[in-house]
C-alpha cells in the first residue's frame, strides 16, 4: 500500500511542477475504479502549498448523488487528515490513481465520524461545466501576463462535483461545507441574518479569516486554496474551497455547488490557509484571502468555474452617518447576485448602524439615498426611522426595507439588473421622533368644486406636547356632486391602499418596478387624499382613475392575467405636509359637495 501510494505521488509531483512542459492528466474512468485500489488526494492543511493524503477506495455508491450520479467512497490515510478528519474547505480535492484523475473530494460522512471516510465524484460526470460555460471572453491580452504567474498548468481537464445537500441521503452523505467567513459583523447581526444566508445555501461562520489585498506569489495548482468574494471592503464575507483543476484560461473548483446560482460574476481570490482546525463536529480552514485573479462565472450543481480573462463587477456601497459627533463613512462593495445581495446589504447596513458608539434605541434616522441600476432612472431611497413599541429594533427595520428594495429589482423576470453603485445617508436624531395621528378635521362641512378647504390635523407625539398642523386642499373643477370621502393618513396606509407594494408587483419589468418605488410615499408626511366612489386601475406603474364600467369590461382580460390591479376608489387629488415625525394612523372625513 505504501509503495503504491508513493509511485501515485511521485507521478502527481511531477505533473505540479510549476516549470517545464506539463501535459494535462488522464482521466481515470469511473468503470476503472475498483475497491482496494490506492491513490493520492491533495490539499492546504497550512500555507499555500498543497500536502498529499493517501487515498484508499471503499466501492462505488451507485446513484447517491441523484439519476446516473455515482459517488466513490474512499478512506483518506495520513497524519494530519487522521486528526482533523475531513475538513470544511477541503472539498475540490483532487483524487488521482496511478497519475490519473479520479475526481474531487465533495462529500463527508455524518456528523461525527471517527475515520475520515469521504465521497468522491467521478471526474468524467465533472466536465460538463467546462461545456456548458458560454461566458463571453473578454481582453484576454489585458490578463494574459497576470494570468501565466498566477496559475500553474498542471492538472489535467478534472472537475469538482458535489450532489445537492437537499437530496435524500442528506442525513449520512453530506457536501463538505463551504463556510461563508463574516469578518467585521457583531455576533447580533449574525444571529439576525444568518438564517438569509443559510436559506441561500451557505453556512455563515464568523471570525475565521479575513479578506485582503495582499499579493501571494505562490501560483495557484490543483489542491490550493481559492476563495469566492461576496463583500469586500469595511465588512466582508467570503467563501473558501479547494482547486480541483487549473489552466491557463480558468480553474475548477469546490467539487459542489458554491449557491448554485448558475451563471455569476464572484471575485476570485488566492487564499492562504492559516491553520486547520480540528473538531468533532466539523473541522475547519481558518483562511486569509488574498490578491484577486479573475472571476467565478459558473457556479453549477458539480462545482464551481473562474476565469482568469474576466474581471468581476460588484456594486460598490457607501453609507455615510452625519449627526454624529465625527461624521463616519463605510465603503465596500457587494456581489450582484439575486440570492445573495438583499441579505447582504441587510446584514450590512444593520451591521454599521449597530456598530456605532451612537446607536441607541431612542436614535431616530433620515435616511436619504439612491441606487442606481445601470439605464433606468435613480431608484430614490428616502424615508425616517424611528423606535416603535414593542416593534423590532430600528436598524433592524431600516435592513429590512433595504433589502426589499433590492429583493423588489431582482424579482422582475425580464432582465438581470446591473447595479452600478449605492449611496446611503444618515442623518441621526437622539430623540425618539414618532407621531399618532389621533384626529382630523375640515373647518367646512360642504363645498363647491374649485373650492380650497383646511384640513386640520392633530399628531400626538411619543413624550411630548401634540402637534396641530393645517393642510390647505383645492377641490378639483371636475369633482361630480355627492359626498366626497377624504382619508388623512401616513404613506403606509397610502401605499397599500393602491397597491403599490406587495406580490402583485412580481410579474412587473424592471423599469416598472423602480418607477413604481419611486413613486412610494415618505412616512414623516401626512398626507390628505380626495377619494371619488368610483374604480381606479393601475397596469404596470401607470394610474388611471375614475374609470367608466364599459371601459373596464373592456379591459377585463387583463385583469385576469394580474397585469391590472383594481381598487374600489379613485384619488382625486393628493396633498401632504411634512412633519419630521415618523407618523402612523389614518382619518376619514366626509364633505357634501354641491
Amino acid at each position: 500500500m505504501y509503495y503504491r501510494a508513493l509511485a501515485s505521488l511521485v507521478v502527481c509531483l511531477t505533473s505540479l511542477s510549476a516549470f517545464g512542459v506539463q501535459s494535462k492528466p488522464q482521466i481515470m474512468p469511473e468503470d476503472q475504479v475498483k475497491a482496494g485500489m490506492h491513490g493520492v488526494a491533495y490539499t492546504v492543511f497550512e500555507g499555500t502549498k498543497p500536502e498529499a493524503m493517501d487515498v484508499e477506495i471503499l466501492g462505488v455508491l451507485r446513484d447517491m448523488a441523484g439519476p446516473q450520479a455515482d459517488v466513490i467512497l474512499a478512506r483518506l490515510h495520513g497524519s494530519k487528515v487522521e486528526y482533523t478528519g475531513v475538513v470544511a474547505g477541503m472539498s475540490g480535492s483532487p483524487v488521482y490513481i496511478d497519475g490519473k484523475l479520479v475526481g474531487a473530494i465533495a462529500y463527508r460522512i455524518g456528523e461525527f465520524s471517527k475515520e475520515p471516510i469521504c465521497g468522491i465524484t467521478p471526474a468524467q460526470s465533472m466536465l460538463e461545466i467546462d461545456a456548458m460555460d458560454k461566458t463571453p471572453l473578454t481582453d484576454v491580452s489585458r490578463t494574459a501576463g497576470a494570468a501565466k504567474q498566477v496559475v500553474n498548468r498542471t492538472s489535467g481537464p478534472g472537475l469538482p462535483s458535489a450532489a445537492d445537500s437537499q437530496s435524500g441521503f442528506a442525513d449520512l452523505l453530506k457536501p463538505i461545507d463551504t463556510p461563508l467567513v463574516f469578518t467585521g459583523f457583531s455576533t447580533e447581526t449574525m444571529r439576525l441574518f444568518a438564517k438569509d444566508f443559510s436559506s441561500a445555501g451557505v453556512v455563515p461562520v464568523m471570525g475565521a479569516g479575513s479578506v485582503s489585498n495582499d499579493k501571494q506569489p505562490e501560483p495557484l495548482e490543483p489542491g490550493s486554496a481559492v476563495s469566492a468574494i461576496l463583500v469586500r471592503g469595511d465588512m466582508n464575507i467570503a467563501g473558501t474551497c479547494t482547486v480541483t483543476y487549473i489552466d491557463e484560461s480558468h480553474l475548477l473548483a469546490c467539487g459542489h455547488p458554491f449557491l448554485q446560482a448558475g451563471g455569476v460574476d464572484m471575485p476570485m481570490t488566492k487564499a492562504t490557509v492559516l491553520a486547520t482546525l480540528p473538531s468533532p463536529e466539523n473541522s475547519f480552514k481558518i483562511v486569509n484571502t488574498t490578491e484577486t485573479v479573475g472571476s467565478f462565472v459558473q457556479d453549477r450543481r458539480a462545482g464551481i468555474m473562474g476565469r482568469f480573462d474576466r474581471e468581476p463587477h460588484m456594486i460598490p456601497v457607501t453609507l455615510t452617518f452625519r449627526g454624529v459627533s465625527q461624521p463616519k463613512q463605510f465603503h465596500y462593495e457587494v456581489l450582484n447576485n439575486a440570492k445573495i445581495t438583499p441579505a447582504a446589504m441587510m446584514a450590512t447596513v444593520f451591521n454599521a448602524i449597530q456598530g456605532m458608539n451612537e446607536y441607541g434605541e431612542d436614535t431616530t434616522y433620515r435616511l436619504d439615498g439612491d441606487i442606481d441600476v445601470l439605464g433606468y432612472p435613480k431608484l430614490s431611497v428616502k424615508n425616517m426611522y424611528a423606535p416603535a413599541d414593542g416593534s423590532t429594533p430600528t436598524a433592524y427595520g431600516i435592513a429590512l426595507s433595504i433589502g426589499e428594495h433590492f429583493s423588489r429589482i431582482f424579482e422582475n423576470p425580464y432582465e438581470t439588473p446591473k447595479i452600478e453603485g449605492v449611496e446611503l445617508s444618515f442623518d441621526l436624531v437622539p430623540d425618539r421622533r414618532t407621531a399618532r395621528l389621533e384626529t382630523a378635521r375640515t373647518d367646512v362641512t360642504e363645498a363647491r368644486p374649485g373650492d380650497e378647504i383646511t384640513i386640520e390635523t392633530l399628531l400626538k407625539p411619543y413624550r411630548g406636547e401634540s402637534i396641530l398642523r393645517t393642510i390647505p386642499v383645492k377641490i378639483p373643477t371636475s369633482t361630480p356632486r355627492g359626498t366626497l370621502r377624504i382619508l388623512i393618513s401616513d404613506g403606509e396606509t397610502l401605499d397599500k391602499m393602491h397597491r403599490v407594494t406587495g406580490p402583485t408587483t412580481h410579474h412587473l419589468d424592471l423599469g416598472s418596478t423602480i418607477a413604481l418605488l419611486n413613486k412610494e410615499h415618505s412616512n414623516s408626511d401626512v398626507y390628505v387624499s380626495l377619494l371619488e366612489n368610483n374604480p381606479q386601475a393601475m397596469v404596470e406603474d401607470k394610474v388611471m382613475p375614475t374609470l367608466p364600467l364599459s371601459v373596464m369590461n373592456v379591459m377585463d382580460g387583463l385583469r385576469g392575467t394580474q397585469d391590472m390591479i383594481v381598487v374600489g376608489e379613485s384619488a382625486l387629488d393628493e396633498a401632504a405636509m411634512p412633519v419630521d415625525y415618523v407618523v402612523t394612523g389614518s382619518q376619514i372625513i366626509t364633505l357634501n359637495i354641491k
